[in-house]
């Protein structure tokens, strides 16, 4: 089996969590000379219920979000890649499953490579999982990795 990974899609909520997986794209993007493309979304507004039946928007500063999102993938890519390999930051307001689908389809993304947070019982009933949904969704391969999980060694990987 010939594999050709020539974009990777790293989605990522900058959170501490998400580092292993971080390290999964990097090492990977690196092997394979790819294109790694790291996307973060900000949520959209949420409308919360006022009084007497109206609704508002939640009083955050998406412009703020962003920014801040950019810095942070701007840091974490510096200090991540040691081999030169292009990569695109894109930070959108959305629906993080719906953005990430939608990202990897019009950018034919080979591979998405996505952290999980572990969730179970009723955190994972209230908030999902993002990654769950995306492995469904996806129509590319997807490498779901758990922050406790095996740590990441090239040298031991399969070679392809």
């Amino acid at each position: 089996m010939n594999v050709n990974i020539r974009r990777i899609l790293f989605p990522t909520d900058l959170s501490p969590a998400s580092q292993q997986a971080q390290d999964y794209a990097c090492a990977l993007a690196e092997k394979f000379s790819a294109e790694l493309h790291m996307l973060h979304v900000v949520a959209n507004p949420m409308p919360i219920p006022g009084p007497e039946g109206s609704w508002f928007l939640q009083d955050y500063s998406v412009p703020r979000l962003i920014h801040d999102a950019e810095l942070e993938l701007s840091v974490r890519m510096a200090a991540a890649l040691t081999q030169d390999v292009v990569v695109t930051r894109v930070v959108q307001v959305g629906t993080p499953v719906q953005s990430i689908i939608d990202y990897a389809k019009k950018h034919a993304i080979d591979l998405i490579v996505i952290g999980t947070h572990g969730h179970t019982g009723l955190s994972h009933l209230l908030l999902g999982s993002v990654a769950e949904k995306v492995v469904r969704l996806a129509t590319c391969p997807v490498l779901s990795v758990h922050p406790q999980g095996h740590p990441f060694r090239m040298d031991e990987a399969p070679k392809v």
